[in-house]
C-alpha cells in the first residue's frame, strides 16, 4: 500500500523507522492505646507524608507535556476544524479504536511494522510502545543487548543488526551499536483517548496521592515495637516501624544503593516479572523507561545470586536479618520445603503492585533500603473500589495499571470504610497483616526487601487456606515443570506437612489453632443450616452484600471476632 500524508520521504527502509518515543524533544485509628512515646502522632505522620512526597519526584502539579506523536484525547476532535487522519486509514476508520488495539495485538512485528507504513493514523497505532512490549515479552528469553529507550527500537535494533544462519540462530554483531536518528511525524490529526490516556498515566506523579491522607486513614507509626507488644495488640493490624533497632543496623541499608548494585551485580540475572535480565540491562531500563507499568524487578532468589548471607549466627556477618519484633515465623518448621518467602525488589517510580492478599494467608513485612513507597491498604472483608474477586475467591481483576486505577478510583477508596494510607521511607518497615488487600507504588526508584511469614496470632488462617484452597496455594516446589520454591524439596501436599511438623515442634500452638478452625467450622454450618431451614438461629448474624467481590453471591460477616469469616453462597 503506497505511503500517504508525505511518510514516504521520512520513513524510507521501514526497519528503520525508529519510533518517536525515543527523541529527547517532546512537543485509621485501629483502637489501640499504647505509650505515647511509641507511636507517632496523626500530624507527625502527615508531615513525614508530606516531607516525603514533597521530595520524591519534583513539582507535584507540573502538567503533562504533549504526546511526542501529536495525539489528542478524543474529545479534542470535536473541536477541531481540520481533516481527522483516521479517515486515511481505508476500512479500518469504521471500527472503533478499542476494537482496533485488539486486533492489532494479534500482529507479529514486521505485520505491525509494515502496518504503520500506510498512514498517519495507523502508524500512530502500530508505534504504540503496549504492543511492542507484548511482543518482546513473548519471546522466550528475550533480551537485548542494550536498552534502546522503548521496546519498539529495543526489539528493532536486535532484529536489523542480527545475522542469521542457515539453522536460523541469531547472532548479535554488536552490543554497544546505536539505532539510527529517530523518525518523526506528525500525527496531530489523530485523536484516540486509547493511546493518550496511557500516555497520561505514564506521567501521573504518584506522589500526588500521597497528599492529603485524612487523619482516620493514617497508617499508625511506630517507633518500636518488641515482640510481645505485637503479638498481644498489633499482629491485626498495618503499621511501619520508624526506628526499628534491627532493620537501622542491617549491613545492607548502609551498603546498598542503585548504582552499587549496578556495579556489583552488573551481570547477574534477576527475575522482573516474565523476564530474567542481567542487572546492568534492566538499571538502563529503569533509569529510561516512560512505560505506563514498568518493569517491577521481584526476585526470590537473590540471595544466592547475590550470595548473602541472611539471618547468620554471627549478625557480624549477615547482610540482614528479619527484625525481631514478629517473633517466630511458624514457616520455619518446613526448612528446605517452606515456599519462596523473601524477595529483593527494585523498580522506577511508579513501579509497584496492584491490589492483592498476600500469598496462603500469611502476613508480611517490607522494609525500605532505597527510595519511599505508597501504601494503601483494605481490611480482609472490604469492598475495595475497582477490584473484583471471582466467586471462590480464585482470580482477582483490576483492569487498570496503578496509575490508571489511582486516576480513576483514588479518590472513592480514600472514602471507603477501612482505608488505611501511608508512605513507608527509607530505613523504615511497613507490616501487612494477614489478609489484608493493599496496592503498592514507588514514588522514586528505589530498593526494597520484603519477606512473608506465618506469627502465631494468624496460624489458623494460614492452617485454613492450606487446607480449603489448595488449588491457590503458591510457593511450594511441586515436582518437575511445576512453579515453586525453586531450591526447596518438593511438597505435594502442603497442608499435611505442615500438620506434621507442628505436630512434631509446637504441638500446642497446633492445638490451639486446630481448636479455633473447629469453632469456625461449626459457626459456618450453623450459618449454612439457618439459609438453607430458615430456622432463624442466626437472625442476629449481620448479613451483607459483597458488592465489590463481582462474584454474583453474598457474603455473611459475623460481628466480634467473627468478622474475618466469610463463606460465599452461590
Amino acid at each position: 500500500m503506497p505511503l500517504t500524508g508525505g511518510l514516504a520521504p521520512h520513513l524510507g527502509d521501514p526497519t528503520a523507522t525508529i519510533d518517536s518515543l525515543q527523541t529527547d524533544v517532546f512537543e485509621n485509628d485501629n483502637g489501640h492505646n499504647q505509650a505515647g512515646s511509641d507511636i507517632e502522632s496523626e500530624q507527625e505522620a502527615a508531615d513525614v507524608s508530606e516531607n516525603t512526597t514533597n521530595t520524591a519526584q519534583g513539582d507535584l502539579d507540573a502538567p503533562v507535556p504533549p504526546h511526542p506523536l501529536g495525539i489528542k484525547p478524543l474529545g479534542n476532535k470535536y473541536l477541531d476544524s481540520g481533516i481527522d487522519a483516521k479517515t486515511s486509514a481505508g476500512l479500518f476508520q469504521a471500527l472503533p479504536d478499542e476494537l482496533l488495539m485488539h486486533m492489532f495485538e494479534g500482529l507479529d512485528r514486521d505485520s505491525l511494522r509494515l502496518l504503520g507504513s500506510t498512514c498517519r493514523f495507523l502508524y500512530a497505532f502500530c508505534t504504540f510502545d503496549e504492543l511492542w512490549k507484548s511482543l518482546s515479552l513473548e519471546i522466550d528469553g528475550w533480551k537485548p543487548p542494550t536498552w534502546h529507550g522503548t521496546w519498539r527500537s529495543s526489539l528493532l535494533v536486535e532484529r536489523r543488526h542480527t545475522r542469521k544462519t542457515q539453522t536460523q540462530t541469531a547472532t548479535p554483531l554488536s552490543d554497544s551499536y546505536s539505532p539510527p536518528p529517530p523518525v518523526s511525524v506528525d500525527c496531530g490529526r489523530v485523536f484516540s483517548d486509547v493511546l493518550h490516556r496511557p500516555f497520561v498515566c505514564s506521567y501521573a506523579n504518584p506522589a500526588q496521592f500521597a497528599r492529603g491522607i485524612p487523619p482516620s486513614n493514617q497508617i499508625r507509626r511506630l517507633t518500636d515495637l518488641s515482640y510481645d507488644d505485637f503479638a498481644k495488640s498489633w499482629s491485626d493490624t498495618p503499621f511501619v516501624l520508624t526506628a526499628d533497632r534491627c532493620v537501622k543496623s542491617w549491613p545492607v541499608l548502609k551498603n546498598w544503593s542503585l548504582d552499587g548494585l549496578r556495579d556489583t551485580y552488573s551481570k547477574t540475572a534477576f527475575r522482573a516479572e516474565s523476564v530474567d535480565w542481567p542487572y546492568s540491562l534492566y538499571d538502563q531500563y529503569m533509569r529510561t523507561t516512560t512505560d505506563e507499568s514498568p518493569l517491577y524487578l521481584f526476585d526470590k532468589k537473590f540471595v544466592e545470586k547475590m550470595e548473602l548471607i541472611v539471618d547468620g549466627d554471627s549478625r557480624e556477618t549477615s547482610s540482614y536479618w528479619k527484625p525481631e519484633c514478629f517473633g517466630l515465623d511458624l514457616f520455619e518448621v518446613l526448612g528446605r520445603q517452606r515456599p519462596a518467602h523473601r524477595w529483593l525488589i527494585v523498580g522506577p517510580a511508579r513501579s509497584g503492585s496492584t491490589f492483592h492478599k498476600d500469598p496462603n494467608g500469611t502476613s508480611a513485612w517490607n522494609a525500605v533500603v532505597r527510595g519511599a513507597k505508597y501504601w494503601i491498604l483494605f481490611p480482609p472483608g472490604a469492598a475495595v473500589p475497582g477490584v473484583y474477586v471471582s466467586a471462590d475467591k480464585s482470580e482477582v481483576t483490576s483492569p487498570l495499571s496503578i496509575a490508571e486505577w489511582l486516576l480513576t478510583f483514588h479518590a472513592e477508596a480514600r472514602a471507603t470504610p477501612g482505608c488505611i494510607e501511608g508512605v513507608c521511607g527509607e530505613g523504615e518497615i511497613l507490616h501487612v497483616p494477614s489478609g489484608w488487600w493493599h496496592l503498592v507504588v514507588n514514588l522514586e526508584a528505589g530498593i526494597a526487601l520484603t519477606q512473608n511469614f506465618v506469627p502465631r496470632a494468624h496460624l489458623a488462617e494460614v492452617l485454613l487456606f492450606l487446607r480449603d484452597r489448595p488449588e491457590q496455594v503458591t510457593g511450594f516446589a511441586r515436582g518437575q515443570g511445576g512453579h515453586g520454591a525453586g531450591s526447596g524439596e518438593c511438597v505435594e501436599d502442603p497442608y499435611g506437612l505442615f500438620v506434621e511438623r507442628l505436630t512434631e515442634q509446637y504441638p500446642e500452638l497446633l492445638a490451639a489453632a486446630q481448636a479455633e478452625i473447629a469453632r469456625r467450622d461449626a459457626r459456618k454450618k450453623r450459618t449454612w443450616e439457618s439459609v438453607v431451614h430458615g430456622d432463624g438461629k442466626d437472625d442476629d448474624k449481620r448479613q451483607k452484600t459483597d458488592e465489590g467481590s463481582g462474584g454474583g453471591g453474598f457474603t455473611f460477616g459475623f460481628g466480634g471476632d467473627d468478622d474475618d469469616l466469610e463463606d460465599e453462597i452461590p
